[in-house]
């Protein structure tokens, strides 16, 4: 049998190849998850047969039927399966009352002969269903072949149902206007508020209540951190400012066009003769006050944070005269990506050079930083490779995103708004609706893990940035990396559910790669 479904076997004697094959390639990982049909999939067709006699009855389950009529099949529900190669189709309809996505259960038992024992195949799937704009209604006086029930205005005198009618319609239209004019005025007092607080806190927005899914939820104007001055930057982080007298700059370990970050030592304040290596983030003379300021404000987005796989700032340097630095602590294989490119390459000569379970050590680490994260209602916003860094000893920490669009241009686009975005590694409610929430930070966490099993390549590269959302829409996500195993990819699947609350939280993910770390371990 090949259809929509993944790899399964009787325990009955009946021996089935069950799979599921997109573009002529069989998919052995579906049956871990739902896939979700396109919304413009209408019909599945299935392909069937036995060597020997095999009856079967087929049956449907849908749960939700006012978005989707029961599945319709151009099959009997009951008989027996056919010896020759068949195809059958079957029938998934949306009613358009409403929008919603829909859950498909369609069960499919088998019987050998009159055996008592029974194979039961399940194929789940998922197709979202959306509400038809209703069609214009003709006005019976247009139609020349009308009936002679039909109203004629100026010959006749208005029932007292058209009077009604009239009337609350003009009811309407006042309460209507009414509203808009409340409306109105509540939304320039709001705007007057968010001016307000762009103007003394640039701390506002990383921080959000939770909502009813257990996740942090807020919603980011555009350009929120462009609205902050270099001075008030500079003013939060002058308590951890410290003289450039201290600071001695070594190698370049990642140039862009106006950002650098440097190895570099630090000089302890209470005992001069001590040193510490540090990794100094700057800018060079061709930077623009706007983008310096955004190094500054940025680089504090995990500052007071206490975990050992994040790595918030530590020290600033803002002194006059001297372009602004910022301090943190030393990591001596330095960013993510990077080292798993690196990885990649050396991957050709020596295929040891990293293990799978080093990967998903790596990844617990990411997992546990990002639940602490979670915990304390912090939205990241930016997790990805490219913001994380690792030491010899395989620790990873997550960073902030300053000066990563410099660093690493191609990992962000511009979709017309003049901000650059992580668009292939945002969640559909971030792209379409610029909402982050822990639930979107879930989904970027799901990219970087495909990251992580494809040593450092980059998702969704083929896809165009401006077609993206329509893309996730559909239904559509980036394959299973070769050599990954089904439930690690499973894993990944599960962070990119179209909706938020389906999502597994972090501590979820912690739990279940650390399963998934031990089993590997059994193996080795």
């Amino acid at each position: 049998i090949r259809s929509g479904a993944g790899g399964a076997e009787s325990c009955s004697g009946l021996d089935a190849e069950l799979s599921y094959v997109r573009n002529d390639v069989v998919n052995h990982y579906a049956l871990s998850f739902n896939l979700l049909i396109p919304s413009e999939t209408n019909n599945l067709h299935f392909s069937w047969h036995a060597k020997s006699k095999v009856e079967y009855k087929l049956g449907f389950q849908v749960d939700n039927p006012m978005a989707m009529a029961m599945p319709q099949a151009n099959i009997s529900l009951q008989g027996e399966v056919p010896r020759t190669l068949s195809v059958f189709r079957v029938e998934l309809s949306c009613t358009g009352r409403l929008d919603s996505e829909v859950t498909i259960l369609m069960q499919l038992n088998l019987t050998i002969n009159s055996s008592k024992n029974i194979t039961v195949l399940n194929f789940k799937r998922r197709k979202m269903c959306y509400k038809k704009l209703e069609p214009e209604v003709k006005s019976p006086t247009s139609d020349k072949n009308s009936s002679k029930a039909i109203f004629d205005p100026v010959n006749a005198a208005p029932t007292t149902s058209t009077r009604v009618f009239y009337i609350s319609v003009g009811v309407c239209c006042a309460v209507i206007f009414l509203v808009a004019i409340i409306l109105a005025v509540l939304h320039l007092h709001s705007m007057k508020r968010i001016e307000l607080d762009d103007r003394y806190g640039i701390y506002i927005g990383l921080f959000g209540s939770a909502g009813s899914s257990g996740y942090p939820t807020l919603r980011i104007e555009k350009n929120d951190l462009k609205s902050v001055t270099l001075m008030e930057a500079k003013a939060k982080v002058k308590d951890i400012a410290i003289s450039r007298e201290r600071i001695t700059l070594k190698d370049v370990l990642q140039e862009g066009t106006f950002g650098r970050i440097f190895h570099g030592i630090l000089i302890e304040e209470k005992d001069p003769s001590k040193e510490k290596q540090v990794f100094v983030k700057t800018v060079k003379d061709q930077a623009s006050e706007v983008q310096v300021t955004m190094m500054l404000t940025e680089s504090c987005k995990l500052r007071g944070l206490h975990h050992r796989n994040l790595l918030p700032i530590t020290h600033v340097c803002i002194e006059e005269g001297e372009k602004p630095m910022v301090l943190l602590p030393y990591m001596n294989w330095g960013n993510l990506k990077l080292f798993l490119r690196q990885c990649k390459l050396v991957e050709a000569n020596n295929p040891q050079a990293i293990s799978q379970q080093d990967l998903v050590h790596m990844a617990i680490q990411i997992a546990c930083g990002m639940s602490y994260l979670a915990r304390r209602e912090v939205i990241h916003k930016d997790l990805a490779a490219r913001n994380c860094v690792i030491d010899d000893a395989l620790q990873v920490k997550i960073t902030d995103n300053a000066l990563s669009r410099d660093l690493f241009p191609m990992d962000y686009h511009c979709l017309g708004d003049n901000e650059n975005r992580p668009v292939r590694w945002m969640a559909l409610e971030s792209l379409v609706n610029n909402e982050f929430s822990s639930a979107s930070d879930v989904w970027a966490f799901g990219v970087t893990l495909w990251e992580l099993m494809t040593l450092g390549q980059t998702p969704y590269v083929d896809i165009d940035p401006f077609e993206m959302a329509a893309y996730l829409k559909d239904g559509y996500r980036i394959a299973q990396p070769i050599n990954c195993p089904d439930e690690l990819f499973a894993v990944m699947a599960c962070c990119w559910a179209l909706d938020p609350e389906e999502r597994p939280k972090f501590q979820q993910l912690v739990q279940c790669l650390t399963e998934f770390h031990a089993a590997l371990g059994a193996y080795v």
